[in-house]
């Protein structure tokens, strides 16, 4: 394993113990697997107490509560033998576990334990002057890596132990917000407590210190209305009123009390010359919104100035999504912060009419601006950064440095002053910033849709979102949330005052027209495509190839591997090109190997391909999907068709069942959108078999409706090849969701649809399958002679083929008219049969469905040991395999046991489990399990 980042202050070898956060042992800081929740329990009873006698009884009651087994000592003997282990692994200084009548002790150095060090440290910070004691009590929160013990939810000590330590880690933070407020920090704290305020509303000592920062900052009125909604809210949910310190600070509030004035930040004397204050900020944009953790983040950066290393900000993202108006937004509202003065640099890094700007040039304008003579501005670059640097000591100045195109543009524009900060944006991330001198990287995403209305309504178009809500939230998605599409849509809307945002929606729906009708007429540098343009222009040829392809992506994201056979290369290769456009923000890494694109920059990259044929790459796209998509499909059930793509496949990432369903999971948005871009490309054999090869993932996760569009699509592709297999499959397809899904009439078509094709083209094997199919519904439909038919039919058919998969469908159905018939030995017969062929065929998901039968038919019986023992059995399988649906039948079944035992609590309890699962995956058995809950409130 990886060594973990170390805290401050933590030991730098041996043994370290985290619990605030999830339970966390490491040595020499790699962390050691630590086993069960009953293990993880145990170990932090002792480490809550160290070096103090924990009892046995008290461990006992802590890890089981009320119901303890028989061997509990025995068990935590075993736990306690197996941490001794993982201790003697840590050396002879390591920690010792003592047994010690009448339980157990941590011998161990507190300090080792986190929460003891957090403790330590809060303790320490009474006293110490406002610097150091914001320091100190910093150093204590980090500590805290989230939630405290998240894998031991479920344990009492956990809700014994969570509050206290979540209450310690409130009183740390308001302690280091009082310090901060006494260092005259309120500007960043705003921000921060508006947040706190939000989380824990009821909490009086932060909405105290929201209302002094926001005093101290100005906003005298917001200070009020924090107060007057504390109130509201602590007489609407508790009958209370404001404790009387927040009264006083109130009162305070209202007379201007000159106590609640902030200290005075006071810049060193002038020695020897005035030096000039630049002030080059460029306006802040008019009605800027959202960006509320972003503001919040580069404050709190600011906020780690008093820690004496210069700060280094970078603002990166998309073209158009804001981060020159965050950069000036953020600079104005802290300007008061650098009293020597703000310096401002458009670096033209993206500029399509100059060259960017050369760091010789941004040197010497702002040595213009601190007061140096141009004659007195040194020739050579290395001399121009060496004085400005000397100029900038001790200062306390704010560079913004807008648009910048690479890290070597501004690395010679850093000051070296610990006082100063400098705010660079650009659209690639530059990471030699982050490498070789510290910069912190804030990634700008899109604006979420409250915000992007919020931008529409700001920008000159008041009142139209509330008039048609749906529209503008519409309106907002087509723009992607990106606040240069939405600035040009408000200029729209505002320049034809009668124009709804439903008209300017219907234009913007046209994939074709969307850029376009993203363009100022009389403005040719405010359009979306022409700052997508000039990111495009500066790649290379084969990123911008790359780039170009990407556009055929039916999906939302994509992997290297898709991609590896989109531009026909290697996935090493195809990782490279993405990383490079990552870099760019022309796509995005959402989470690790996955990449996805704005949908404006798709709609661009499609534009590109207008010229070219994309045929070939789109198939290789779509081959890919088939390769991957078979090979995966095979470890969920037995594939019985004949599909095969797995040989077109590159050496698989897939080796299991969990794997398989991991990657459906992933890809299924993709999966679909693909057999629709097959189908509209009139690619038809390629849109049925694609479709059909999601048929294993569908019966285990059954996504009713995603499961009817995409056989919808197969179907239509299948007949317009004249397929006669695609037909048969997809229509057998349609009706198992539909017949699943509640829906028998419907099922009953498309399965005799199927049947219909499968007798026109004489295949006896597809005949056969569309009668057990057909059998399932007439016997639901309670059409049991029909039922019975088919399905002697369809087994006849099977044994004479020698199909022992299909003939153990045929036995299933049978058995359930023969169980519906009251023929119940037969019927349990005829579902041993069927067990045993599903075994051997390793179809775990039939399998749980055939042993749920076979515990019902138990049942009824009277067996109820055997009718138990089947639909363990049955959960045991679907829990293997994923299937939901079979695990929620298992649970009925175990539920119905116990009913007819008398054992009504534990029926209910199995009950309520089936009902929360059929609910959730929207199956029509919610009737069962509810009409078996009601009759246990209904008397006998």
């Amino acid at each position: 394993m990886a060594p973990y980042d170390r805290p401050s202050g933590a030991p730098a070898t041996g043994f370290e113990f985290r619990v605030l956060g999830p339970l966390e042992v490491l040595v020499d800081g790699v962390a050691r697997p630590m086993g069960s929740v009953q293990v993880r329990a145990l170990l932090t009873c002792l480490l809550l107490e160290p070096n103090q006698i924990v009892s046995m009884d008290r461990l006992i009651d802590t890890i089981w509560e009320h119901d303890p087994p028989a061997t509990a000592r025995t068990i935590i003997q075993g736990y306690v033998s197996r941490l001794r282990k993982l201790f003697g692994a840590g050396g002879p200084d390591g920690p010792e576990i003592v047994t010690r009548p009448p339980g157990y002790l941590l011998s161990v150095d507190a300090e080792r334990i986190d929460a003891h060090r957090a403790r330590a440290l809060i303790n320490r910070a009474h006293g110490l002057d406002p610097a150091e004691r914001s320091r100190v009590l910093g150093e204590a929160l980090s500590l805290w890596r989230g939630p405290v013990l998240t894998d031991i939810t479920s344990s009492r000590l956990y809700r014994m132990v969570a509050p206290n330590l979540d209450e310690l880690r409130l009183l740390a933070l308001e302690e280091r917000v009082d310090a901060d407020l006494d260092l005259g920090r309120h500007h960043q704290l705003v921000l921060e407590l508006s947040t706190l305020v939000d989380r824990y509303p009821l909490r009086e000592r932060l909405t105290g210190q929201l209302m002094l920062a926001s005093y101290r900052a100005g906003h005298r009125a917001e200070a009020q209305s924090k107060f007057h909604e504390l109130r509201r809210r602590l007489s609407d949910e508790l009958g209370l009123d404001p404790g009387p310190d927040l009264r006083n600070l109130y009162e305070q509030v209202l007379r201007d009390d000159p106590a609640l004035r902030s200290p005075q930040h006071r810049s060193e004397p002038a020695l020897g010359i005035k030096r000039p204050t630049p002030a080059e900020l460029p306006p802040a944009p008019a009605g800027f919104v959202g960006r509320r953790h972003e503001l919040g983040e580069l404050d709190r950066l600011l906020a780690e100035r008093e820690r004496g290393s210069s700060l280094l900000a970078v603002l990166t993202g998309i073209a158009g999504v804001g981060k020159s108006a965050l950069a000036l937004t953020w600079a104005h509202r802290v300007e008061q912060e650098f009293p020597d003065g703000q310096l401002y640099a458009s670096l033209r890094g993206y500029d399509s009419e100059r060259e960017p700007l050369s760091p010789g040039e941004a040197l010497t304008s702002m040595l213009k601006a601190l007061g140096v003579a141009a004659e007195a501005i040194p020739v050579e670059l290395d001399d121009r950064a060496a004085l400005y640097r000397s100029l900038l000591a001790k200062r306390r100045v704010l560079v913004l440095l807008d648009n910048a195109r690479d890290s070597e543009q501004v690395r010679p524009l850093l000051p070296g002053s610990a006082e100063s900060m400098v705010l660079v944006t650009s659209r690639r991330r530059l990471d030699g910033l982050v490498v070789r001198s510290g910069a912190r990287v804030l990634p700008l995403e899109t604006l979420p849709t409250e915000a992007a209305i919020e931008l529409l309504d700001r920008a000159r178009v008041p009142g139209k979102s509330a008039s048609e809500p749906a529209a503008a939230a519409e309106l907002a998605a087509l723009c992607g949330g990106l606040p240069l599409a939405l600035r040009i849509a408000a200029a729209r809307l505002a320049a034809n005052p009668a124009r709804g945002v439903s008209d300017l929606v219907h234009e913007l729906t046209d994939e074709r027209n969307r850029l376009r009708a993203l363009d100022i007429d009389d403005d040719a540098d405010t359009s979306v495509r022409r700052a997508f343009d000039i990111s495009y222009r500066s790649l290379h040829p084969v990123h911008a190839e790359t780039f170009r392809l990407l556009g055929l992506v039916p999906g939302h994201t994509f992997t290297a591997d898709a991609v590896a056979a989109l531009c026909d290369t290697d996935p090493p290769s195809a990782q490279r090109r993405l990383r490079t456009l990552a870099l760019a923000h022309l796509v995005v890494e959402p989470e690790p190997d996955r990449f996805a694109m704005h949908d404006l920059l798709r709609v661009y990259a499609r534009d590109l391909l207008v010229e070219c044929d994309d045929t070939g790459a789109l198939r290789r796209l779509l081959n890919h999907y088939l390769a991957v998509a078979d090979h995966a499909r095979r470890f969920l059930r037995p594939t019985r068709d004949e599909l095969n793509f797995v040989s077109a496949l590159r050496p698989p990432a897939i080796a299991d069942r969990a794997q398989a369903l991991d990657w459906f999971d992933a890809e299924w948005p993709n999966l679909i959108a693909a057999v629709r871009a097959a189908k509209a490309r009139g690619m038809h054999d390629l849109a049925w078999q694609l479709a059909r090869l999601q048929f294993n993932y569908l019966m285990v996760r059954c996504p009713w409706e995603d499961w009817i569009r995409v056989y919808t699509d197969g179907l239509e592709s299948a007949r317009a090849a004249a397929d006669p297999t695609g037909e048969v499959l997809m229509s057998a397809g349609l009706g198992v969701a539909h017949s699943r899904s509640g829906q028998l009439d419907e099922a009953l078509a498309h399965y005799d649809e199927s049947y219909r094709v499968a007798v026109a083209n004489d295949d006896a094997s597809r005949r056969a399958m569309t009668q057990i199919n057909m059998a399932s519904v007439l016997f639901r439909l309670k059409r049991y002679d029909e039922a019975k038919v088919h399905c002697q039919d369809a087994l006849r058919v099977y044994r004479s083929l020698g199909d022992t998969y299909f003939e153990a469908g045929a036995l299933n159905n049978l058995a359930m008219v023969e169980q519906i018939n009251g023929e119940l030995e037969e019927a349990l017969a005829h579902l041993r049969e069927a067990e045993a062929l599903y075994r051997a065929a390793d179809d775990l998901d039939t399998l749980a469905m055939v042993l749920n039968n076979c515990g019902e038919v138990c049942i009824e019986l009277g067996r109820l040991d055997d009718g138990e023992r089947y639909h363990h059995d049955a959960l045991d399988v679907a829990l293997k395999c994923g299937s939901a649906m079979r695990q929620a039948a298992a649970y009925l079944g175990l539920g119905d046991t116990a009913r007819c035992r008398g054992d009504l609590a534990v029926a209910r309890t199995r009950w309520e489990t089936a009902l929360a699962i059929f609910e959730a995956e929207g199956s029509p058995r919610v009737a069962e399990a509810r009409e078996r809950l009601d009759a246990l409130a209904t008397p006998a």
